[in-house]
């Protein structure tokens, strides 16, 4: 159920799981059954989930809670998904539990940010697909506010370009009306819709090299993901406010986002 990565990984791309964590077992045996009995998420397209091998789950992104949908969805293959890593190294009990919470549904700590950061974070998830498991992430980079699906940023189709990845997009609907943005407690009078599309292969576009390659092979993805979301299209990148002329000016310019 829960990524098998989970609390296994350090900052250190060099490290390598050894054994589950108290917090992995935890969640796969009592926090993904009462997710279920809690949510009652209803699931479609489970049949298209490769049961072994490398996969990326690539879903629209709604609300904090996206990522518990998803690996309580796809049970029992085992879900890892990026968080940043202060939800790992907060100060006292809060720290504590917050670590363990995220531990134990299988996400995996990275640093967030341009340049350096998200090559770590795209190198982490390589090491991930070529060991077998499966990742999930959101190609829109952050939640929707408003509802709409943002274009994709082109990190997803390196991954699958790279790694031979088979790409499962997912339409996730309703998170967002059960824990909206700002909101600190979810409501249990809605339910949670998660829809599996079939595999994608994307080899079709070309090497992962090509900046042209990769934006048709995003492109492509978010496409399905459209499709099982229904979801207006905004036809831009979700990108929060500019701060400062310089940050204006980078956003104006047309470059590649990852």
């Amino acid at each position: 159920m829960w990524g098998p990565y989970a609390g296994m990984m350090s900052d250190s791309p060099a490290q390598r799981p050894v054994s589950p964590s108290w917090a992995y077992t935890f969640g796969r045996i009592i926090l993904a059954p009462l997710a279920r009995a809690l949510y009652r998420p209803r699931v479609e397209g489970k049949e298209n989930i490769p049961k072994h091998g490398a996969v990326i789950f690539a879903s629209n992104h709604l609300s904090v809670i996206d990522s518990f949908a998803i690996p309580i969805a796809a049970a029992p293959r085992a879900v890892n998904f990026l968080a940043k890593s202060e939800y790992f190294d907060g100060p006292g009990f809060s720290g504590w539990l917050s670590k363990q919470v995220f531990t134990a549904i299988g996400a995996v700590p990275v640093r967030r940010g341009a340049g350096q950061a998200a090559i770590d974070a795209l190198d982490r998830q390589r090491e991930i697909l070529e060991s077998g498991g499966a990742v999930a992430l959101h190609p829109e980079g952050t939640r929707s506010r408003d509802g709409r699906l943002y274009k994709g940023r082109t990190g997803i189709a390196y991954l699958a370009l790279e790694t031979g990845a088979p790409v499962i997009p997912i339409g996730l609907i309703g998170t967002d009306r059960v824990m909206p943005v700002g909101k600190r407690m979810p409501s249990f009078r809605e339910r949670v819709v998660v829809k599996f599309g079939e595999p994608l292969d994307l080899s079709h576009h070309g090497p992962a090299k090509s900046g042209r390659a990769r934006r048709l092979a995003t492109d492509e993805v978010m496409s399905a993901i459209h499709a099982l979301s229904g979801q207006e299209l905004a036809n831009a990148y979700n990108e929060p406010p500019a701060q400062g002329a310089v940050e204006k000016i980078k956003q104006a310019l047309p470059h590649e986002r990852r």
